[in-house]
């Protein structure tokens, strides 16, 4: 117990410093503050640690370094901070865009996937790495999704428009579940497992987890609405955000894309109810789900920064990680070009050019594609493994401090852009 406060207290200490001075001086958006300083702080620590060995920082850093982030995430805090990222957006709104929803959310994520893993396979030959292509195309479908968490903590502090907004966490929310089916299909490849078709393994991750996510919801909004205790409502949405994620969890489903239609529902309950004349008393609990989200959003980056140093140990580093940045880039534009061509008007009146560069910059990569690839561990190499890690950690970093950081620019010239031809 007292070993598990010192680091409650190591990681809240931490957040708060780096979180002070970000505010006082550096003034960056906060979450990449959060991960570029804890990625300076533990390089800073193996440095001195090399010169001056520490037995007691060395062994603090290791548990931090080897920290599974796998069980924590998947297993642990990812409902939570899906439902706190969703429980905001409404069913109408969903309907209004659903056609470059599902197209982004699924024919984006398998041609990024499919484009990232081929190019990769080729950067393979060109190292003499010896990479199969089902191996390739399983590095393809860890990278491909875009990140919730990163999407609606970052991306939503530039003033995006409504709707392109509402489409990137949407897309981020939903393509999960296609991920997964990729990742399923491809490493069952590698193992020579049967994991069933693509479209068979979509199917049961994301129909299956609606359906559950709709049971659920229906079971705990019954309570949520009689009951007159707020927190009685908050302890109930945790109870159905939960309860959707372990019965996914058992039955095979996306427990994720269960989380975001428990907080869809939620959302677009009360709204409804709200239109009916009924008159609610939640502030008390949009502001619980807002500060939890806060907190563990922030344990995240942290833990991804100091944790970064994994791929200090990567065979080709800088060329592992310089091609994996520049298939990602290649690999989502493409992806994205080919999806506005068949998704009909571009949202907010986007032309399909300024379109393109705006999906492809903003398309942060998280802690989601940091725990798909630890999962390899098993599957392969130990040396495949770490060049896996320290690719998948190179686009996340690069995706969310030098994208993340630079995206109020991009967006700036974008706009400048659209503003000029109109």
């Amino acid at each position: 117990m007292t070993d598990f406060l010192s680091y409650v207290v190591i990681i809240m200490f931490l957040i708060v410093a780096f979180g002070y001075f970000n505010e006082r001086k550096t003034k960056i958006t906060y979450e990449i503050s959060l991960m570029l300083f804890a990625m300076i702080l533990g390089g800073l620590v193996l440095v001195v640690n090399s010169f001056i060995p520490d037995p007691k920082a060395t062994a603090i850093l290791n548990r931090f370094v080897s920290f599974d982030l796998e069980d924590y995430l998947m297993k642990g805090v990812l409902c939570f901070m899906l439902y706190a990222g969703s429980c905001h957006m409404k069913l109408r709104d969903f309907e209004r865009l659903k056609r470059p929803i599902a197209i982004l959310s699924l024919l984006a994520t398998l041609l990024g996937a499919v484009f990232y893993g081929g190019l990769f396979f080729l950067v393979s030959k060109i190292l003499g790495l010896g990479f199969s292509l089902p191996v390739c195309m399983m590095f393809g479908s860890i990278v491909a999704p875009t990140d919730p968490i990163a999407a609606t903590s970052i991306l939503n502090k530039f003033g995006l428009p409504k709707d392109i907004s509402f489409l990137i966490e949407s897309e981020s929310l939903l393509n999960d579940g296609v991920g997964v089916a990729l990742f399923v299909c491809f490493s069952g490849m590698i193992t020579a497992s049967e994991g069933g078709g693509f479209f068979r393994v979509l199917f049961r991750e994301l129909f299956g987890a609606v359906a559950v996510g709709i049971a659920v919801t229906a079971v705990c909004f019954f309570i949520f609405y009689r009951t007159e205790d707020v927190a009685r409502q908050i302890f109930t949405s945790i109870l159905a955000v939960s309860l959707a994620y372990v019965i996914c969890d058992k039955l095979e489903f996306s427990g994720a894309i269960a989380s975001v239609v428990c907080g869809v529902l939620f959302s677009s309950l009360r709204n409804h109810f709200e239109r009916k004349g009924k008159i609610w008393n939640l502030q008390d609990f949009d502001t619980f789900w807002g500060i939890l989200d806060n907190l563990l959003n922030s344990v995240l980056y942290v833990i991804l920064g100091l944790s970064f140093i994994n791929i200090l140990t990567t065979p080709y580093l800088i060329a592992v990680a310089t091609f994996s940045i520049i298939c990602n880039l290649i690999g989502r534009g493409g992806s994205v070009g080919i999806c506005t061509f068949i998704m009909g008007p571009i949202p907010d009146g986007f032309k399909k050019w300024n379109f393109i560069k705006l999906m492809t910059w903003g398309g942060l990569r998280g802690a989601l594609c940091i725990a798909l690839a630890m999962s390899t561990k098993h599957m392969i190499s130990d040396e495949t493994y770490r060049i896996i890690m320290g690719g998948t950690y190179a686009v996340v970093a690069f995706t969310t401090i030098v994208q993340g950081m630079t995206m109020s620019r991009v967006y700036a010239k974008i706009r400048a852009d659209q503003e000029k031809s109109a």
